[in-house]
């Protein structure tokens, strides 16, 4: 049958339709793939060709308030490899593992396995040595990447505040788990390709992603008197053999921690070779216990806030005890300290006067400041593990519980709580919130991303109060059980504290955690220190005897840090008669060889420089020093200077 020519044409017309229709859909769809989601496609067959080499961001430095580093970082790189790169498996296996003290089987098991990439364990954070040892092998498929590890230069100073980090920089305790979003940073890479068979596609350039470095952290921590109180806390340590110490300084007008230390301690970077309990407890913030006789200045502080007591015109009886409900509370006196102003109740650390205050406030008063001045809360701190203490339910406080209360007992409190309180106590009745983290920098710029500020809670007395309780604690150091922490030229206040250690419901036997807090300068306080020593050996245990004379120490040192200007107002001290006398240092500028011989007939000299006329000396005239002590002077020649008229 023929086909007409008409029937053809139309056929070939449908045919050549149809192949146009498919061309068009191919181009489209090519036009689609190419222009639309090509980029997208690539990136996909990018990832599936890519390795990266990690890159780890530097962790951010821990610094003190005049940007000393007390946690920084040291170069430790890891050796990475790529399987599929690795020409000759046991050949390389062998050198890796010499360098890296492994057993060869090891290294062999790691750079076979089926993974894209692989991290040799052993070589994790090693040596930069170990790594140039590496590079120069030449190993086909072995990478160095770089990474750091964390380095602590003062070892196991502040050790507990800053904690420590794992194995991948992880915060693990102290400020580096408390910060460690804001230290630990972005990760980078170094990303190149490779075909199938795991080989580099030399025709493709490796993409550098850089790593976004952590924070520099900024403490409120002033490392000059972190070094005093670390050096006090060893010398008690080695002096008294305690269970443990506590010290905490802090600048009273803001709630900065300007030092804080405990004992035992530890290295941070060596912290797996203590126990959990040593490295774990930041005492200073995590430990409660009976303050004792410190506890008194807030009884002290609510009774003059509440107009209770005139602490010269009212007098108070102690016969060495007090009776209450039927219980009988000692005074530590035995005998008792007879007729006293309330001053010198104050001065005298009286337990029975103390307790009369208590019922003059009534349980209501006395509990709503014990509460207002921020016990049984926690202060706030940034610091992780902080304690609450414990205080009475009033609902079932009697007149015993109230009366042990007043001077401290049977009441369980932290030791940053009492820094913060004595602080309100101290600086015209404000309650701050204490904090360590100042501000955070940028390591790149140097500029201040965040900056902290203090926190004012509350007011909690007056300044009136606040200047009496100033007033009485000054007298406790110069008169009464505080005489240890006196400073020649400083006018320091503060308490004594000798708390009794419970176990099992029961009261230890000759086993005290024994205090002392003191501040300065009694009329402007800049400071407030406090220490708490745990069982000391070998001596009597009492805050006054243990604990004041290290407060003594750690404020004489960091006020002249500080800069702090002598006072000449300072209230006397009563001397005791093994007390060494104390003697003004003579003007002796502008004197010959002569007249000091005259000057000095109780204190030694120290002559240098050549001539007869004194123009320097140290200490300064009107300082006060121990009889006996050497006074230094720089003689030079005698001019005369002759002016026109003369």
């Amino acid at each position: 049958m023929r086909v007409s020519h008409v029937t053809v044409r139309k056929r070939l017309m449908i045919v050549f339709l149809i192949g146009v229709l498919i061309f068009a859909i191919i181009d489209i769809r090519l036009g689609y793939v190419q222009l639309i989601i090509g980029d997208t496609l690539t990136e996909r067959a990018k990832g599936s060709w890519s390795r990266n080499i990690p890159f780890e961001p530097k962790r951010g430095e821990i610094l003190d308030r005049n940007g000393v580093p007390l946690a920084t970082n040291m170069s430790a790189p890891t050796v990475y490899v790529i399987p599929r790169q690795i020409e000759n498996p046991a050949e390389t296996a062998e050198k890796l593992a010499k360098v890296l003290n492994m057993p060869v089987e090891k290294a062999y098991k790691h750079i076979t396995k089926k993974n894209s990439i692989e991290r040799i364990p052993e070589g994790r954070k090693i040596s930069n040595e170990k790594a140039k040892e590496i590079r120069a092998l030449g190993l086909k498929g072995v990478y160095i990447a770089e990474d750091t590890k964390r380095y602590y230069p003062f070892g196991s100073y502040l050790s507990h505040v800053l904690g420590f980090t794992g194995i991948d920089n992880q915060g693990l305790m102290g400020l580096e788990l408390y910060y460690d979003k804001e230290l630990s940073g972005q990760r980078g890479s170094v990303q190149f390709y490779s075909d199938a068979k795991g080989k580099r596609m030399p025709n493709m350039a490796d993409e550098y992603t850089p790593p976004t470095d952590g924070l520099n952290l900024m403490l409120t921590i002033d490392s000059r008197i972190q070094t005093i109180v670390e050096r006090e806390l060893d010398i008690a340590e080695a002096k008294y053999n305690p269970d443990g110490i506590i010290a905490i300084a802090m600048n009273p007008n803001t709630g900065e921690i300007l030092a804080m230390a405990s004992r035992p301690t530890f290295d941070p970077a060596n912290y797996r070779n203590v126990p959990p309990e040593i490295y774990n407890r930041n005492l200073p913030v995590w430990s409660t216990y009976e303050p004792g006789s410190t506890f008194k200045i807030i009884t002290l502080a609510a009774a003059l806030e509440e107009k209770k007591v005139d602490l010269l015109k009212d007098h108070f009886y102690d016969p060495g005890y007090v009776k209450v409900a039927g219980a009988t509370l000692r005074c530590w006196k035995k005998g008792g300290h007879g007729s006293q102003t309330f001053l010198e109740v104050v001065q005298n650390s009286c337990n029975p006067g103390f307790v009369e205050l208590g019922e003059r406030l009534g349980k209501e008063k006395l509990f709503y400041y014990i509460k207002q001045f921020g016990f049984g809360e926690k202060t706030g701190i940034d610091l992780q593990g902080e304690g609450t203490g414990i205080l009475f339910d009033l609902k079932r406080v009697g007149p015993v519980e109230q009366a042990t209360t007043a001077f401290g007992q049977g009441v369980s409190v932290t030791p940053i709580q009492q820094v913060a309180a004595v602080s309100a106590a101290v600086n015209g009745g404000i309650l701050y919130t204490p904090y360590i983290a100042k501000q955070w920098v940028d390591p790149e710029t140097g500029k201040v991303v965040v900056r902290n500020t203090p926190k004012a809670k509350r007011r909690v007395i007056s300044e009136e109060t606040s200047k009496q309780v100033r007033y009485a604690l000054e007298s406790v150091v110069a008169q009464g059980t505080g005489k240890g922490a006196y400073v020649e030229g400083y006018r320091v206040g503060g308490k004594t504290g000798t708390a009794q250690k419970a176990k099992g419901g029961r009261y230890l036997k000759d086993n005290h955690i024994v205090s002392f807090i003191g501040f300065a300068p009694a009329d402007d306080p800049q400071l407030v220190v406090y220490v708490a020593v745990d069982n000391p050996k070998g001596t009597v245990q009492f805050g006054g005897v243990v604990s004041a004379p290290i407060v003594g120490k750690i404020m004489e040192d960091s006020l002249r840090v500080l800069g702090v200007k002598l006072r000449k107002n300072q209230m006397e001290k009563e001397r005791a008669w093994n007390d060494p006398k104390m003697i003004e240092v003579p003007n002796l500028i502008g004197l010959s060889k002569k007249d000091l011989q005259e000057q000095l007939f109780n204190l030694k000299l120290d002559v240098s420089g050549e001539g007869d006329v004194v123009i320097e000396q140290a200490p300064k005239p009107g300082v006060k020093v121990k009889e006996g002590s050497t006074i230094r002077v720089y003689l030079t020649a005698k001019t005369e200077t002759f002016h026109e008229g003369e």
